[in-house]
């Protein structure tokens, strides 16, 4: 990979307490999706640095495994305070790799800090089960204890929150954990995990390689990491649940989606209208809760036009830009493929109200702009329906009935989260009863559930076992689903509610 001239700092690997430069002769640059200004080079790690890496968390686990739970609980809490104090600068950092703007920005950061403050809780997280005369005069008691080293691979488009998910909760469980974070974007997880050395972490307790397919792989079939947490794209989930799981691992995969929310007829216009926008495009759609189908049941596709007349309204802008809606997308190859999809939509014949290829941003030649693009007249058959776009495209459905509505999002390969706005509870009860995905939104579009509550993506959104860092391998025959709900924005509820709901 060719090393650009224009800045030679390098992204450091964190092996055993030191922030340390690779000896790698393979490097790409991390660029500003704004600006393509190269901001540092990523190292992709020497396989003795990733046996270093290994063998430095095994140590750490070794003396981990033994510090009392609530030592591990005061460590998260520093952190979490430390966090607290840094929260705009992590986000200014992650804000110019990533091309969010600062609010997008200040709201990923937040997020992992809820994951912390959760970690806070972990002694009575680890409470095991005890029953006494399981048999005459005999008493079984069961255990929760740490697994062991654990790998962690985190994506591009949430460089704080996402490797927040992993690395406090597996080291406060008691296990050690190398984390890989993307290339494309690895800056925010350094001063991350600066801020834990700075809290009191043991050294080695969390390492940190750079890299790309050959470091994951390694690291996945090496015989001491025993369990990995992923999110990404589809193909690589398989990829690494497969890898994983073939080596007997435990594995936890977040993958792809295509999330669709419900309009039904007795909807308050106002608020769906309000909801989407920001569901739709925010963070330049490169999210995995984005709302990306919006199913309009009966005469409510007639909203659609306004939807378009708000989205033109809107536009993307640099991350300091107070004015700006959402930033860039990530690489040119992503804005690319994007706007390929948006020509397959016109060629197959969905409507385009409002086209987003082309925009400009002045001051920001070179950026990775896509603006807001809305297809009405959409069929299952097209690609931009069929594919996660993974940019600020919506594509809009018209459907009769709830019946027809349920029948569509549950054809979806995909699970991960849907939503649906109605005043019935009769409606709201049949939907989240009857859809078959993880996370269902009534009345918000998306319902991302807080720490305390699992991350429930269904189908093919989710592969493995959402006990990974356990100490006992569970096989579940049956889905955890999570039901967000909102009527505060919404006028009185019909009479034949048949739920309470908040």
């Amino acid at each position: 990979m060719a090393q650009s001239t224009s800045t030679n700092k390098q992204v450091p690997l964190l092996l055993n307490g030191e922030f340390v430069a690779s000896t790698s002769s393979e490097t790409m640059p991390v660029l500003n999706p704004a600006t393509q200004e190269v901001l540092a080079h990523v190292p992709f790690a020497t396989d003795d640095e990733l046996s270093n890496a290994i063998e430095g968390a095994k140590a750490a686990f070794q003396k981990w495994k033994d510090v009392p739970v609530t030592e591990r609980a005061r460590l998260m809490l520093r952190y979490q305070h430390l966090l607290k104090e840094h929260q705009k600068e992590i986000a200014e950092i992650l804000a110019e790799d990533t091309g969010k703007n600062l609010e997008d920005a200040m709201g990923d950061v937040w997020r992992g800090i809820e994951v912390v403050e959760h970690a806070c809780n972990i002694p009575s997280l680890l409470m095991g089960e005890t029953v006494e005369n399981v048999a005459s005069q005999v008493d079984t008691i069961s255990l929760v204890q740490p697994l062991g080293v654990t790998f962690g691979i985190t994506p591009f488009n949430f460089p704080a929150m996402i490797p927040l998910w992993m690395f406090p909760i597996a080291t406060a469980c008691g296990n050690a954990m190398i984390l890989k974070p993307s290339e494309q974007v690895p800056l925010a997880t350094v001063r991350l995990l600066e801020l834990f050395q700075e809290a009191g972490a043991p050294a080695g307790l969390v390492q940190m390689i750079q890299g790309g397919k050959h470091q994951v792989n390694t690291i996945l079939n090496h015989p001491d990491i025993l369990a990995t947490s992923f999110v990404g794209s589809v193909p690589v989930a398989k990829h690494v649940y497969q890898t994983a799981t073939h080596n007997l691992k435990r594995a936890q995969c977040f993958a792809g989606a295509k999330n669709h929310m419900v309009v039904m007829p007795d909807a308050d216009k106002d608020t769906v209208m309000n909801a989407l926008v920001g569901a739709t495009v925010g963070a330049a759609g490169q999210r995995c809760m984005a709302i990306s189908v919006i199913v309009f049941v009966g005469e409510t596709i007639s909203w659609a036009a306004e939807l378009a007349d708000k989205l033109k309204a809107i536009r993307p802008g640099a991350w300091d830009d107070p004015e700006a809606a959402f930033g860039p997308l990530i690489s040119p190859a992503a804005k690319q493929r994007v706007e390929g999809l948006i020509a397959q939509g016109i060629d197959q014949g969905a409507t385009c109200l409002v086209d987003g290829r082309g925009i400009e941003v002045e001051g920001y030649p070179d950026g990775n702009w896509v603006g807001p693009t809305l297809f009405t007249d959409v069929t299952t058959e097209m690609e931009i329906y069929q594919q996660e776009i993974f940019g600020p495209v919506v594509c809009c459905m018209n459907v009769d009935s709830l019946d027809d509505a349920l029948a569509l999002v549950n054809s979806s390969p995909y699970g991960n989260g849907t939503s649906i706005f109605t005043r019935s509870g009769v409606s709201a009860r049949r939907y989240q009863h009857e859809v078959t995905v993880g996370q269902v939104g009534i009345n918000l579009p998306i319902p991302v559930p807080l720490p305390f509550f699992s991350f429930t993506g269904w189908k093919g959104s989710f592969m493995g076992d959402l006990h990974a860092y356990g100490k006992q391998a569970v096989r579940f025959y049956t889905e955890t689903k999570t039901i967000t709900s909102s009527w505060k924005d919404a006028p009185a509820q019909a009479p034949n509610m048949s739920i309470s709901l908040k």
